[in-house]
């Protein structure tokens, strides 16, 4: 902003190159986006991430329900045709408990299946209701997604495409102040290599 307004200021100084100018262009584009284009992408992108995912949320809302299983028995020993080496493994980094649990589907058939039991301050009992998520067969499914995770994660997109834009911004004009840079060094260069071997010369009766 600084670089806009001192060269708006002295854009009429004869002192001031063209590559100031330049310059000052591209810092005034840098800002428009920053200001503009940047909010713009996060707005666009949050909207349509947060559309995408609402009718996520709706479509499992709808095929997704929560049904109660109830446990059968705990399974403590391993599958049958496990190999020693996963034996041992559970020995010495026991996995969570399992239990086999049956539960009735929202269509009225019966499933039975095998649960972790998770981090529980107490293990699952036989008898005991857990809670289930399944689709409309009976099939486990992941919880599913709430309309205000949908709308945090929409917010996220929507942040991380601001800030891509107006990190692409910036380079870009990083990369052009550098080249004009090397374009001043380069010009200094021609000046002084022409007038350098008469440097103080003027005046001097030679």
């Amino acid at each position: 902003m600084r670089t806009v307004t001192g060269v708006w200021r002295w854009r009429r100084n004869p002192l001031c190159r063209r590559t100031d100018l330049v310059e000052a262009w591209v810092a005034l584009a840098a800002l428009a986006c920053l200001v503009l284009l940047a909010p713009a992408a996060g707005a666009l992108a949050g909207l349509r991430v947060d559309r995408t995912l609402q009718a996520a949320v709706r479509e499992q809302a709808a095929d997704r329900v929560m049904v109660h299983a109830v446990v059968v028995r705990p399974l403590a020993a391993p599958p049958p045709g496990a190999a020693a080496t996963d034996v041992a493994a559970r020995r010495q980094s026991p996995a969570p408990a399992q239990v086999l649990a049956a539960w009735t589907a929202p269509d009225g058939t019966r499933h039975s299946g095998t649960l972790a039991a998770g981090e529980r301050a107490e293990p699952l009992r036989t008898g005991q209701d857990v809670p289930l998520w399944t689709d409309g067969h009976g099939r486990i499914v992941p919880r599913p997604l709430d309309s205000g995770t949908a709308v945090a994660h929409a917010a996220l997109a929507g942040i991380a495409a601001a800030a891509v834009v107006a990190a692409l911004a910036e380079t870009l004009r990083r990369l052009v102040l550098r080249r004009l840079t090397h374009r001043r060094y380069a010009q200094l260069d021609r000046a002084w290599a022409s007038v350098g071997p008469d440097w103080g010369r003027t005046g001097a009766g030679s």
